[in-house]
């Protein structure tokens, strides 16, 4: 069955949420992963949404337009204050936050504010929401196309951080939880490494290789010595994606 590579980086970024697990989920693509992980392996994982909802399920063929939509509470265990979903993060409940990002670079710093200088960018973004709050107290998945101008060396602002500088530089600057645990993209899913703080290729989507994952990244990447090839979507999960989102609002496909 043909898969498009926004439907690829989607599946392979649900299949990171297990079961009985917490995620804080971000809008558009991560929306859609963290509900399509629920519908098919992870059926007891609680999502959250920055709008306060705890415990959704949410309709297959109606998935909401932002994570502040009343759509995004249908079935909800509990819907609370922003802030205090937020508390939830502190007091060390959830287990992942689930982000994107215009640029990400070699230590995970996710850049969703502006392209550009300061005084004069060229592409303004839609900003940080909650993404900061959950880079800073979560363990983040990022899902993203991969592209050299996407990850990057450094990323023209810190929106949501990452490891910041490399080394201990998360933990010297007082976030002593969290810190991006993978980015998934529709050529390869990369993790970091933990006393570098830096990223590095574990994994090859179909059809990729290491050359072609290099080619596309702005800075030098590592690449692990037990490299491995992520499998191809299967007929089942596309086939409850097409359900979620029949009218391909987050997997429309993307040139490369």
């Amino acid at each position: 069955m043909s898969y498009n590579t926004a439907e690829l980086v989607c599946i392979s970024s649900a299949r990171l949420l297990e079961d009985g697990k917490v995620v804080f989920a971000g809008a558009g693509l991560p929306l859609l992963s963290a509900i399509l992980a629920q519908k098919t392996h992870a059926k007891t994982l609680t999502i959250l949404f920055e709008g306060g909802v705890i415990g959704p399920f949410v309709e297959p063929g109606k998935l909401p337009p932002s994570t502040n939509e009343q759509r995004c509470a249908t079935r909800a265990n509990m819907v609370l204050p922003t802030t205090d979903v937020l508390l939830l993060q502190q007091r060390g409940y959830v287990d992942y936050g689930f982000l994107g990002g215009a640029q990400v670079d070699q230590y995970g710093n996710i850049n969703s504010s502006y392209i550009g200088d300061w005084d004069r960018p060229t592409v303004r973004l839609p900003g940080t929401g909650g993404g900061n709050d959950i880079a800073s107290l979560s363990k983040v998945i990022v899902a993203m196309h991969h592209e050299k101008r996407r990850l990057v060396k450094k990323v023209d602002f810190i929106t949501s951080p990452g490891y910041l500088s490399g080394g201990n530089s998360r933990k010297e600057a007082g976030l002593i939880a969290g810190g991006v645990l993978k980015v998934v993209t529709h050529l390869a899913i990369m993790g970091f490494d933990e006393e570098k703080g830096v990223m590095c290729l574990e994994g090859l989507q179909p059809g990729a290789t290491v050359e072609k994952v290099k080619e596309n990244t702005g800075f030098d990447l590592m690449v692990k010595d037990n490299l491995y090839e992520a499998s191809a979507p299967t007929e089942e999960e596309l086939r409850v994606l097409h359900i979620l989102d029949p009218e391909r609002r987050y997997t429309t496909a993307r040139g490369e």
